[in-house]
């Protein structure tokens, strides 16, 4: 008999042999009709696969990160087979899931493929679906999987099995289709109950513009229609709340080929979005204790090999530049230069927690395939902060981390959340992560107590790590549901050893602090581009890049106009005055399109009431206040930062 450890710590004994899904059906029916995949001893295996060993088990239902990508890697070789029912002869080179659904890229000799071609197949692929055909994992030496190819005349797979080690090559084949996986696979084609495909694309095989261009086709599936027609909704939300498009409609941000890809130009509306971002960091930081440091774009070499960046970090950071002999690199952390201000004056206990902060402008090389809008630059501007305390002090400061994100989310009006709690791999130590076992399981610990106590939501996510310790990484969902990672929570132990930074303990001896990388508020760029989606451009009063726009019916009420206009600004307002000879209508229709909180309407009536026609954007009409009304309402509603 074999030993299985649960999840919750339970232990049952099986004959060996037995598979993910036969423990599933002793549990009960309707949980083995769930269950996609298992993860067996940390990896994720097919969950029909015999077990033969004491293991731990967890169960994968869609559910789960890792159920859904094997539903998506799977539908991918659904995919595959009904695109060679349709064009006999493709080939194929790699099939990943990804993060909402999947792809294949193949190579379809002269042909072409259409937006007719994917109706077609995806017909194909809901008949073969409900087939119900396993997926059949077969085992097979490198040279039979070579001589399989060959015969086919598949390049692609050939030049992937170059890389493979014999003993470690396997087959799928579902119905009439066999490809060369890894797996793992769903059980059976009959859990894909829903099926679009999303995009054709091409790239070039490798990447290599002296290659062929490869045909990519990306899908997306669920296990049931509702969940497809939801997704499918949200694309289309998703397109009206695109951060690219409405950051070009409101003039937040820009790109230009001049100055180069991933560095974004931040126009006047965008400064303001970030100064008041920026304004409200400082703020609750100032009440947390924080000391404020401003820190240089780039450092010397060294700085970067006593880190560590350098050996872990290199391929993320921009070439150095030379000067006297000596190498100097743009900052693409802030981390190092606050160790260093740490370690400027002695410290003692009595000056624990010490807690540094910056709004830090930093440089990543991102490759350029991974550019997208805001979400990911080349320059990027941190919310960063680095808090050197005693073991004692940890859980207060990580639990008070936390709730300044809770803080946050309240502010923004973000209600869906999670805490993913990322781990290093043991067998990634001394290259990956750094060497020190011990240090890695305490401070893993030392994370999860505070937020198992703190009843905080989270999920556990190995080989995620920073490579210094554990982290958080913030998941954030929009209004229309789509998934951020926001920022980070980050445990460093090594750190202060690198620098050699200590404090006197009470009993008067050295002692080496621990340290925590933290930033709320990710970037501004990341962030600006979540609530750009999330508001759909309809910022919040205390947000909004212009707060107040004042609309006179006709040139004969500027005078009042302009002392309304000047009333606004000493209260504190972003105002101004639309001053164009256009009818009234006009004028609110394009201060609508602007997303403007508030237009003040001025007539007649108005002016000799000494009043204000209000009208609230996306409301409509409000009715007439006295102007120092209207300025208290709004002073009152910008100080409390009301959300949408």
């Amino acid at each position: 008999m074999i030993k299985i450890t649960f999840p919750d710590g339970a232990v049952r004994e099986f004959q060996p042999g037995t598979s993910a899904l036969d423990i599933a059906k002793t549990i009960s029916e309707g949980l083995a009709r769930k269950v996609l995949a298992a993860k067996i001893n940390g990896e994720v295996w097919d969950a029909v696969r015999p077990i033969y060993t004491d293991s731990t088990l967890q169960l994968l239902t869609w559910n789960e990160a890792e159920g859904k990508s094997t539903f998506w890697h799977s539908s991918a070789h659904l995919m595959a087979e009904a695109v060679e029912a349709q064009f006999p002869g493709v080939k194929f080179w790699v099939g990943p899931p990804v993060e909402h659904g999947f792809y294949y890229d193949m190579d379809l000799g002269d042909r072409k493929i259409t937006e007719e071609d994917l109706v077609v197949i995806e017909k194909k692929m809901s008949e073969l679906a409900k087939q119900g055909n396993e997926y059949v994992r077969k085992e097979i030496s490198k040279a039979d999987a070579i001589k399989y190819f060959e015969e086919k005349g598949d390049e692609y797979k050939l030049d992937l099995l170059e890389h493979l080690e014999d003993g470690h090559i396997t087959f799928y084949t579902q119905g009439g289709f066999t490809d060369l996986c890894r797996g793992p696979h769903i059980p059976q084609t009959g859990l894909i109950k829903a099926i679009k495909l999303t995009n054709i694309a091409g790239a070039y095989w490798k990447g290599d513009e002296k290659n062929k261009q490869l045909t990519w086709i990306y899908g997306i599936t669920f296990p049931n229609q509702k969940e497809l027609d939801e997704y499918l909704h949200m694309l289309e939300e998703a397109k009206k709340r695109d951060h690219r498009k409405l950051g070009k409609e409101l003039g937040i941000f820009t790109f230009d080929d001049d100055i180069g890809p991933g560095l974004p130009l931040w126009m006047p509306n965008g400064a303001i979005v970030i100064e008041q971002l920026e304004k409200l960091a400082k703020e609750t930081e100032e009440q947390a204790g924080y000391k404020r440091v401003v820190t240089p774009h780039i450092a010397k070499e060294a700085l970067y090999l006593t880190s560590g960046h350098l050996p872990y970090y290199q391929d993320s950071m921009y070439p150095p530049m030379e000067l006297d002999g000596t190498k100097y690199y743009l900052k693409a952390m802030n981390c190092p230069h606050h160790h260093k201000i740490f370690a400027a004056e002695p410290k003692s206990y009595k000056d624990l927690p010490y807690r540094l902060a910056e709004y830090g402008t930093c440089y990543r090389y991102e490759q350029s395939g991974e550019l997208f809008g805001l979400m990911r630059v080349r320059c990027l501007h941190m919310n960063d902060a680095h808090i050197y305390c005693t073991k004692e002090q940890f859980f207060e400061e990580f639990k008070s981390v936390n709730e300044m994100y809770l803080k946050y989310f309240k502010i923004f009006g973000i209600e869906k959340y999670v805490m993913r709690l990322s781990l290093h791999d043991p067998a990634k130590l001394g290259k990956k992560y750094v060497d020190e076992p011990a240090l890695w399981l305490e401070t893993e610990a030392m994370v999860r107590e505070v937020l198992i106590r703190t009843k905080t939501p989270f999920v556990e996510v190995e080989d995620e790590a920073a490579f210094y310790g554990p982290k958080i990484d913030v998941q954030i969902w929009s209004t229309i549901g789509r998934e951020f990672t926001l920022a980070t929570n980050q445990v460093d132990f090594a750190q202060g050893r690198r620098f050699n930074l200590e404090f006197t303990n009470k009993e008067n001896a050295p002692e080496i602090p621990l340290i925590i990388h933290r930033a709320p508020l990710g970037t501004h760029e990341r962030f600006i581009g979540f609530l750009l989606e999330h508001y759909a451009g309809k910022f919040p009063l205390w947000l909004a890049p212009l707060q107040v726009k004042i609309l006179p019916i006709s040139e004969k009420f500027m005078d009042y106009a302009t002392r309304l206009l000047g009333d606004l600004r000493s209260a504190g307002m972003r105002a101004e005055i639309d001053s164009r000879p256009e009818k009234i209508g006009r004028k609110i229709r394009d201060t609508e399109l602007l997303k403007v909180p508030y237009m003040l309407v001025i007539g007649e009536k108005e002016v000799n009431e000494n009043m204000v026609a209000v009208r609230k954007h996306g409301k409509g009409d409000l009715g007439t206040k006295s102007i120092s009304d209207f300025i208290r309402d709004i002073e009152i509603e910008n100080r409390e930062k009301l959300p949408l």
